[in-house]
């Protein structure tokens, strides 16, 4: 499998070669500046070369000479999923980081964002004017919430119906580029989220023509399941992959909710995609990094340290990380909160320590079900910790951040745990200066299934609903979706700046003392003493990396000395103070 076949047009010598997978189809027609009658094939393939069509040409395929689509491998719409598909020659674009061969793993501190939201302007052109900021304040990677073409104006991107095409409301491809470019230039690497779990609900028209893209026999949340037994789907989502990664050198993927993916086939779909990917990265000699959601917990899936090529992937997003500080912090114990409330401590601990707290336990939330597998082989590197992030906020009715129920000292110590342990950390756009914006759930679709959405958001958070209706912002109104713009201006705050003060401070103690280690980094233990907390990594068999936390907003006494050199926190007294964190390494 490569990245110039078999899905979506492509350039050679002779012309664009025009390929469409539609085996319910009895006939297609290319639809550019007239109508041209596509030759059918094998098992469901039209084709149709082109000598003379040129980039930016756009076109339709006509399915039985009635319905018209756009291309379901279209590189860019300039109209939305509902117009025609244009031609984008990708070799015309002009790469300035032409030595950019990626970071190693280890240098990851991630910066999760949404286009639309991350700066006014919402394109992929303002938001290269605030690369600056984020490299200032230490991060090394930004990763884009998805921005395969969805139905509207506006959408987080977990919609998307057509999988290859940024969509037209950030901007053209080349604008997409441009901030790849940009971010290279300034040594940071950028991550893309992609869906290969479900199509959005409005603008697939693959159930029309190829319907063996999806099998009745298993759903997910969002409808049929989509089926990778089927060769062709496979390879549908094996060269989307490369796509992003080849024509827009995107350093790595992240991948959403793996655990939707019902109908993988064999070998799973996830391994035939990772060593498909890692392949490619050893041929281009770039340093590529495959990341996943999966709420199944994994840790066979993981594999930090081998190259993707053996079918692994670098490391998960590890909500038992997040899940236990929010209880901790918050004493939220709605939904999946549930499962940490009896002692999230403990739990924090055992991420600490471990990785996932959940590794084969019962889980409450799932009814009683085990989740999770035995992380012993696996390093920290394996799990990237946060304590905020779209999902996490978002997913709340008012999509308010951390800071709106939790004080800025709790929050600080959380962060200064979080920013030095040596699992990979990632903060939510914003969260670098305590952005207090929301960041509410926010989409554009109309009719029907708009008030479908609000039904849905109704019956998700009824007891929410019930207690404050007027404060719940209606995810299709354009004012919610403008009240999840950054404001800037706070990160100048006073309050802003002192934040951004403690995690640039952070980040520069990361980058010195603890990234130059993490390649021999293994777990250790960690364990709570009432509201202190106690935890020690390995480097190696010669030095420890020891950490020393009250996590409580009272004095406590500390019981023992902190082993070896200091290098966040003054020397511990022996009272902590309320919410202190200390590190040291010997």
């Amino acid at each position: 499998m490569n990245a110039d076949s078999p899905f979506g047009p492509h350039f050679s010598r002779d012309g664009v070669t025009f390929r469409l997978w539609a085996p319910a189809a009895n006939n297609v027609e290319l639809l550019a500046d007239c109508a041209y009658a596509m030759e059918a094939g094998p098992d469901g393939w039209f084709s149709r070369a082109m000598p003379c069509l040129p980039a930016g040409t756009r076109y339709k395929y006509r399915i039985d000479g009635e319905l018209e689509v756009p291309d379901p491998a279209s590189h860019f719409q300039p109209q939305d999923f509902t117009g025609p598909s244009e031609i984008i020659d990708h070799e015309q674009f002009v790469w300035r980081a032409q030595g950019w061969r990626g970071r190693p793993w280890r240098d990851a501190a991630i910066l999760e964002l949404h286009v639309g939201a991350f700066t006014p302007g919402g394109s992929f052109h303002s938001a290269i004017d605030k690369l600056d900021e984020v490299t200032d304040c230490g991060l090394t990677a930004i990763e884009l919430m998805p921005v395969a073409d969805f139905a509207g104006r506006r959408n987080w991107g977990y919609d998307g119906v057509l999988l290859f095409a940024p969509d037209n409301s950030y901007g053209r491809p080349e604008d997409l580029k441009a901030l790849i470019d940009a971010a290279h230039i300034r040594g940071l690497m950028v991550f893309l989220d992609v869906v290969y779990n479900h199509f959005g609900p409005e603008g697939n028209y693959l159930p029309r023509y190829a319907p063996a893209f999806f099998t009745e026999h298993r759903h997910t949340p969002w409808g049929a399941a989509i089926d990778y037994r089927v060769p062709e789907v496979r390879a549908f989502a094996i060269q989307n992959a490369l796509h992003w990664l080849k024509y827009y050198r995107f350093d790595g993927l992240r991948l959403d909710a793996v655990h939707a993916i019902t109908e993988p086939g064999e070998p799973h779909i996830l391994h035939d995609l990772s060593r498909a990917v890692g392949q490619f990265a050893l041929a281009a000699g770039r340093e590529i990094h495959l990341i996943l959601e999966n709420d199944d917990n994994r840790a066979s899936l993981l594999d930090p340290h081998s190259p993707a090529s053996h079918g692994g992937y670098r490391a998960q997003w590890n909500d038992d990380y997040h899940h236990a500080w929010h209880v901790l912090l918050t004493g939220e114990t709605h939904g999946y909160y549930r499962d940490y409330a009896d002692n999230p401590r403990r739990h924090l601990a055992r991420t600490l320590s471990s990785g996932f707290a959940y590794q084969g336990e019962r889980s409450a939330h799932r009814g009683g079900r085990r989740r999770g597998e035995a992380t012993d082989v696996l390093t920290p590197s394996a799990f990237i910790d946060f304590l905020q992030n779209h999902d996490q906020i978002g997913n709340r009715p008012r999509g308010d951040r951390l800071a709106a129920v939790v004080q800025p000292p709790a929050i600080e110590a959380a962060l200064a745990v979080t920013l030095l342990a040596p699992m990979p950390p990632m903060l939510f756009m914003g969260e670098e200066w305590g952005a207090t914006a929301p960041f509410p759930f926010f989409c554009d679709f109309a009719g029907d299934l708009a008030e479908a959405v609000r039904k849905g958001r109704r019956e998700e958070f009824k007891s929410a609903y019930a207690e404050m209706d007027g404060d719940i912002p209606d995810p299709l109104l354009e004012a919610t979706f403008r009240s999840a713009i950054l404001d800037w201006q706070a990160r100048a705050t006073p309050a802003g700046e002192q934040r951004l003060a403690l995690v640039r401070h952070l980040l520069i103690t990361r980058k010195i003392e603890i990234v130059p280690r993490l390649s021999v980094a293994a777990f250790g233990d960690a364990h709570f003493e009432g509201d202190i907390l106690q935890a020690r990594w390995h480097f190696g068999a010669e030095e420890s990396l020891f950490l020393l936390a009250n996590l409580s907003q009272g004095s406590a006494p500390r019981s023992g000395a902190l082993p070896g050199r200091l290098i966040w926190g003054a020397t511990a007294p022996p009272e902590l103070p309320p919410w202190s964190v200390y590190w040291s390494i010997g």
